[in-house]
This record gives C-alpha cells, sequence and structure tokens, in this order.
C-alpha cells in the first residue's frame, strides 16, 4: 500500500469552504489512533470539540471517512448530522453502541459496516498506514433531511449543498502484516 500513491480526501472534489477549528483528546493530524476508538479496540467515538465556525450555522455533521481502505470506494466509519447549532462538542463515547451522550435531535446514519453508529478504524493487517479524515461541517439549515436509513452518499451529498464551512483533523491507524 505505502508504495502506491494515496487516493485524495473526498473534499478535494468540492468547491472549497472556509474552515474552522476542531480538536480532539484523542485525535491529531497525522498521529495514530489509540486503541480504545479503533474498531478491534474499544471501538469508542473520540471526543470533538470545535469552535470558530459562522454565525450563521444551523446545525453540525460530523463524518470519519478512510480513503485508503482497499474498497475503491472507501469508508465510510461515522456520518452524523442534526446535531443542534448551540452544540460544540462531542463526548468521549457519544456515538457508540447506546449514543446516550449524543445531543437531542442528532441522526446517525449507517455507516459502511451497516450500523447506525460509530466503528472504529479496522484496516486489513499489512495494509500500511491509512488515513481517517475526521470532519465537523458547520451547516445552514436545523435539518438536513435525510434519515437514519440514509447511506454515507446521500448524507454527503446534503451536506455538499447546506456546509457553510469545514473544520477537519486527519489521524492515521494500520494494523502489522
Amino acid at each position: 500500500m505505502t508504495d502506491r500513491p494515496r487516493p485524495p480526501i473526498p473534499y478535494d472534489y468540492l468547491p472549497p469552504v472556509p474552515s474552522f477549528t476542531v480538536t480532539s483528546q484523542q485525535l491529531a493530524d497525522g498521529k495514530p489512533i489509540d486503541q480504545a476508538q479503533v474498531g478491534g479496540g474499544g471501538n469508542t467515538s473520540p471526543q470533538l470539540r470545535w469552535e470558530g465556525f459562522p454565525a450563521e450555522t444551523k446545525s453540525f455533521a460530523v463524518t470519519m471517512y478512510d480513503p485508503d481502505a482497499p474498497t475503491g470506494s472507501g469508508f465510510w466509519h461515522w456520518v452524523l448530522f442534526d446535531i443542534p447549532g448551540s452544540v460544540t462538542e462531542l463526548p468521549l463515547g457519544a456515538a457508540s453502541a447506546d449514543q446516550a451522550l449524543l445531543p437531542e435531535g442528532a441522526v446517525h446514519a449507517r455507516n459502511d459496516a451497516g450500523g447506525n453508529e460509530y466503528v472504529g478504524p479496522f484496516p486489513p493487517p499489512g495494509h500500511g498506514p491509512h488515513r481517517y479524515v475526521t470532519a465537523v461541517h458547520a451547516v445552514d439549515v436545523e435539518k438536513l433531511g435525510p434519515d437514519e436509513s440514509a447511506s454515507p452518499a446521500v448524507v454527503g451529498f446534503n451536506l455538499w449543498q447546506h456546509t457553510l464551512a469545514r473544520a477537519v483533523i486527519v489521524p492515521t491507524y494500520e494494523q502489522p502484516g
């Protein structure tokens, strides 16, 4: 995997939007994801906090995408939207299993593993490091439109039309061969 060119991240294909700041206690650009967040480990969604988004933001969406997955279409690990515009943080574990810590009104679309929750990284052993493009999208509508049965592509299409700004962290993870 490491001797092949890396696929671009999905936002490279979309019109540019302003950026804002997202931070995490578990994720950092270019740094490995902790075992507590990976699919074979704790599978716990990371804490995220954001600031500096446009004043006209009415809601947020959070996504995590692996462009390096050996699928031809990448792999969506996390697709959460309709987070109220007053919310600026998701606590550790908010999008995992029971989702009891999610803000009221937030909707979890299905991930590419078929579940309506966060599913942590689990690249094939020996496939090399994968990037996990974790984005918070500032959205210009309170309700994006799709429901929990929507595919990541449908949610992404709606986000494309309604994203005011985007904040991104790109941690990595690999499993030894």
